[in-house]
């Protein structure tokens, strides 16, 4: 869409505002509105202003003026103002030097993509995530000098059924029992629907919604497979959609992957694959139906996962999620069925467009821009150097012990060993300059001193239950 076209969409539509969009360094959407009247094509040459000092890992005030150029591809009208209105995103540059920001995720994936078919490996790496959410009735939290909380509850909850409701049915999905339950059970099938059609309205084809594994409003809605900027413009819609609908009914949702204590969390496995030519690369005649090249892919994966989850399980709260003993992907290694491990390859098709790789170990808080672009890298640089995927793990990992489990690698304990990992090896993300060494140790900076610093100088809850009578 050129922005000319874009203009008259927006008249056809009776829309009388744009909503601008662009996502932060750690993946949330930032907006701001302009009404009609304001904008010609020049503003999708010359962009809008805003300030860059106020957004999360941007710029320091001292350069903080930056420009937001609108993209005309993304247009759409968006379904939550109450009049019309046609959203659009943006891809952000230096209003000095007129060059795309170092720092904006958006042009760190469309570099990836560019850089996939400079290596004449493939032109197109298809991305197809699945996020886990939990829809909850209510959440409470606070943090202060003195007091340390946190409450949740859900009409689903299992800790409900006791709980007096006028009448209380009983229907609740028991910890660890919420996988494919029908109604009443299930009581989210109409509100996931919503949220569905609503996708649908702006184009995201979606394959399939249900209940997840987690009591309490766990669910999962599955998007097919898209090109990498494009999966990525659509997780932000998806997360911003599932939001917005659950607020309509009184209800939040939220993709934090462990909010709940002993039972599931919330992950993101992720599909990935490679095309040339508009053929599929990954299939082959190698173990689980894969090519040499897929089996490469895998390699490098598995051997920069643990930088991968810097970005790809990028909060505290991802390592509650990345334990033994609740499905979580802990294991580093590869299996055509094996939920526990880090790269599975599904076994549902035997069609050779279907070939794929599932990296399980990211979770719905990261930021899709850069969590699909740095699984490509890793990918890339297998596929470079012929890296060995190891072994496959098909076996039951209950009924392993120890000692063959100890040469199996696994996926970091905390956030501070991810982010450790990421400052040790991240020469094949940098390649092509894909991302840069500034946007690697913003990362890191701000991981360290906003989020991994203030976690370990607060006590939690559970240290009064341990030691307030020691």
């Amino acid at each position: 869409m050129t922005p000319k076209q874009y203009l008259a969409y927006m008249k056809k539509n009776k829309a009388e505002m744009m909503d601008l969009k662009f996502v932060d360094l750690l993946g949330t959407w930032q907006h701001c509105s302009f009404p009609i009247d304001v904008l010609d094509e020049d503003t999708f040459r010359n962009g809008l202003g805003f300030d860059g000092s106020s957004i999360r890992g941007w710029q320091g005030i001292h350069m903080s003026d930056m420009l937001a150029v609108p993209d005309p591809d993304t247009a759409c009208m968006d379904p939550f103002f109450s009049r019309p209105t046609a959203s659009v995103i943006a891809n952000i540059i230096d209003p000095i030097t007129r060059k795309p920001y170092t720092r904006d995720p958006r042009y760190v994936a469309r570099k990836a993509a560019d850089f996939l078919k400079s290596t004449g490996i493939a032109d197109t790496a298809y991305f197809g995530p699945e996020p886990e959410f939990f829809i909850f009735d209510e959440v409470r939290y606070e943090q202060c000098q003195n007091k340390g909380s946190y409450q949740i509850d859900s009409i689903e909850g299992a800790w409900n059924t006791a709980r007096f409701e006028e009448p209380n049915l009983g229907y609740k999905p028991s910890f660890k029992g919420g996988y494919f339950p029908v109604s009443p059970t299930d009581t989210y099938h109409d509100l996931r629907g919503e949220m569905v059609y609503e996708m649908r309205k702006l184009g995201i084809v979606v394959e399939a919604h249900h209940h997840e594994v987690a009591t309490a409003g766990q669910s999962e809605i599955d998007m097919r497979f898209d090109k990498l900027v494009k999966m990525a413009d659509q997780m932000m819609w998806y997360k911003y959609i599932c939001k917005n609908v659950a607020k309509r009914h009184g209800k939040t949702v939220t993709f934090m992957p462990k909010p709940i204590f002993e039972d599931n969390g919330s992950g993101m496995h992720t599909h990935f694959s490679l095309w040339k030519g508009g053929r599929p690369l990954f299939a082959g005649k190698r173990y689980a139906g894969l090519s040499d090249l897929a089996l490469h892919a895998i390699g490098g994966i598995l051997k920069h996962a643990p930088a991968i989850l810097a970005f790809a399980a990028p909060t505290t709260n991802s390592y509650r999620r990345l334990v033994p003993g609740f499905e979580a992907p802990v294991n580093l290694c590869m299996s055509a069925r094996n939920r526990s491990a880090g790269c599975r390859i599904p076994m549902y098709s035997p069609s050779p467009k279907s070939k794929r790789v599932e990296f399980r170990c990211p979770d719905p808080t990261c930021n899709g821009y850069l969590t699909f672009a740095a699984i490509l890298m890793a990918g890339v640089d297998g596929i470079k150097h012929k890296l060995d995927p190891g072994k496959p793990l098909d076996r039951d990992i209950y009924e392993m012990t120890s000692e063959e489990l100890a040469s199996t690698r696994k996926t970091p304990g905390s956030l501070e060993e991810a982010i450790h990992a990421l400052e040790q090896d991240h020469v094949f993300l940098t390649q092509g300059g894909v991302f840069t060494d500034d946007l690697v140790d913003g990362w890191i900076t701000w991981k360290r001193n906003q989020e991994i610093d203030p976690m370990r100088l607060r006590p939690v809850p559970h240290e009064f239950h341990l030691y307030y009578d020691c």
